[in-house]
């Protein structure tokens, strides 16, 4: 379709129009992913079915990240006053991956756990593993140590990365555990001031055991190796540990890079001199979430852009960092672009640099995409529909078409497929509503040692995603529903069911509902409904206490509601939550 344009009038922030040659969204991609290009996409084959991938995708993340460090001294990475360039993290990496190798003997196939906050050793630790054929299992930093210890024993991780707060929880679980996997667990922490002489047996400070000028050890790696092991809850309540192999986490990174290629084509800037800034992103969600993982950090990787860290998320810092850094990219759930846009600095600090400024995770109110071309000088509105189990790539909407359909998650580039199913699994017509399903090279292979979970994820190689929806004439897709039992706060995902088993645990219980209920900025929040066993008492207060000794600080109920007369239920005896969740909305107004 080279050469197929048109004139159009494109008007930016301040008024002014300018004539570019554009392309129609289908011209675009069929340029971007054509013959010797660099998205170019062919069919092949996979298990057996017809797939569609990148001919120009590297075979693993340790060529990935070979490629990588040929840019020396770029930087690479910025941490409160650190600065790390390509070339130093190249060095700590290949240290990493011959201490794992020569000390530790890790093999290709072994997991091996991170668990800690947004630390470059995270990154350091996260490619050393990759690049020596071993399994990362990116554990929960905000996770209790109950949770921890299920990621771990699931995983049977031989190793684990850990920062000074998880080492007090995994270390305690060491401790006291005659459990053959956490018996044997080698822990190693970074950043760590204190003394380790009660534990040496089994912990080690990490700067004792590099060595200085070590190379990387030969590992080969292949595309359909296992690479990551993610973690998300299920129906069942208890976190599932999902796995993608090397092709599937790059197929996900490749297709946010043919994106971009097709919105440069979509909308060519006007010539002139630009600002010679190096592409940056600024990294305001935990690594161990895909959005962090894939598309931010990996994400930087493949374009030598800059990756800005935060210690946490303070909307402040943020501001203070995009201004000092120059950041170009700001990718968050929609409550971090809330935030950004309510704190007091944000009038009085400088963050013309931006030029996109959203994310995904958590459904965006409308408002915030015109809220975002209103206030920011250059920075345009974006959204994406990713999970888990695509490595974070799906539909995504930006710029102009945001605006014109800020409802819509958007469109895919032909590396993956969606479609619409009724309940009995047909492919229903254009603007009928059923549930989404996705299908692609980016998929995962399935849940860690859960066959079933894995069988009941996928309808004929398809993934359920658990919402309902539509896809309009346009190819926009449009989530209107959630058929799973979830509860989405801020970009986490909180399963009902794993909330509802730990509360039914309490001996005052008879019966709980937990259901979510708006909140203007995180989206929603947890709600418990219970009932009390007869002669029971407990209150609000000694419920949530209970929960937080099993659950991370996210997952606990902001509200508990006693329900004298039981909960709503229907003829088959399901309890009714949408009457339960608009009783309690009517009480609130």
């Amino acid at each position: 379709m080279k050469g197929i344009y048109r004139i159009q009038l494109t008007y930016t922030k301040d008024g002014s129009a300018t004539m570019v040659n554009a392309l129609s969204w289908d011209e675009a991609v069929a340029q971007a992913t054509s013959a010797g290009s660099l998205y170019e996409i062919y069919e092949a084959e996979l298990n057996g079915r017809g797939i569609k991938m990148f001919k120009s995708s590297p075979p693993s993340l340790r060529m990935l990240f070979d490629l990588a460090r040929l840019r020396t001294e770029t930087t690479a990475l910025v941490y409160e006053d650190e600065v790390w360039t390509f070339g130093d993290l190249a060095k700590k990496v290949d240290s990493y991956a011959s201490m794992l190798v020569n000390k530790y003997d890790i093999q290709k196939g072994d997991r091996v756990a991170i668990a800690m906050r947004n630390y470059p050793e995270w990154i350091a630790a996260f490619f050393a593993i990759e690049s020596v054929g071993a399994i990362a299992v990116l554990l929960n930093a905000w996770w209790t140590p109950e949770e921890l210890e299920h990621g771990i024993k699931l995983s049977g991780s031989k190793l684990v990365f850990v920062d000074s707060e998880r080492l007090v929880r995994i270390g305690k679980l060491v401790k006291s555990s005659n459990d053959p996997t956490l018996e044997s667990l080698k822990i190693i922490v970074v950043r760590h001031e204190g003394d380790l002489s009660e534990s040496s047996s089994y912990v080690s400070k990490i700067d004792d055991l590099l060595e200085e000028g070590a190379t990387m050890p030969y590992v080969e790696v292949g595309a359909e190796d296992f690479a990551t092991m993610l973690f998300t809850s299920g129906t069942t309540g208890r976190p599932k540990g999902a796995v993608s192999t090397h092709r599937a986490v790059l197929h996900g990174l490749l297709g946010f890079g043919c994106r971009r290629a097709v919105d440069a084509l979509r909308y060519q800037e006007e010539s002139g001199p630009k600002e010679d800034v190096q592409s940056s992103f600024i990294l305001v969600v935990p690594l161990f979430h895909v959005t962090g993982a894939i598309p931010v950090m990996l994400g930087c990787f493949t374009t030598g852009s800059k990756l800005v860290m935060m210690h946490k998320w303070e909307p402040e810092r943020a501001l203070e960092l995009i201004e000092r850094e120059r950041v170009t990219t700001f990718v968050g759930v929609p409550t971090q672009a809330h935030d950004l846009l309510e704190s007091p600095s944000f009038a009085t600090r400088d963050t013309s640099s931006l030029k996109s400024v959203g994310g995904g995770g958590a459904p965006a109110p409308p408002e915030l995409a015109r809220r975002i071309e209103r206030s920011f000088k250059n920075g345009r509105p974006q959204i994406g529909y990713g999970m888990t189990e695509t490595n974070a790539y799906g539909p995504g909407n930006s710029d102009d078409d945001y605006l014109n359909k800020p409802s819509s998650t958007g469109r895919c580039v032909p590396i993956m497929e969606v479609r619409v199913v009724s309940p009995e699994g047909d492919i229903l017509p254009t603007g009928e509503i059923g549930e989404i399903e996705f299908f692609g090279a980016n998929l995962i292979s399935g849940y860690w040692e859960d066959v079933e979970a894995t069988e009941e994820a996928f309808h004929d190689g398809w993934l359920r995603t658990g919402d309902l929806g539509y896809i309009d004439e346009d190819g926009f897709v449009f989530v209107v529903d959630r058929a799973k039992d979830m509860v989405l706060r801020g970009g986490e995902n909180i399963y009902c069911a794993e909330v509802e088993a730990v509360l039914y645990e309490h001996p005052a219980i008879s019966e709980v509902a937990v259901f979510g209920i708006p909140d203007e900025r995180l989206g929603e929040e947890p709600v418990a409904a219970v009932v009390l066993r007869e002669g029971a008492s407990v209150d609000e207060g000694e419920l949530k206490s209970f929960a937080s000794e099993h659950l991370a600080p996210f997952k606990i109920p902001v509200h508990v509601i006693f329900k004298k007369d039981g909960l709503p239920r229907n003829a088959a005896g399901k309890v009714l939550k949408r009457e339960l969740k608009e009783e309690l909305i009517k009480t609130q107004k």
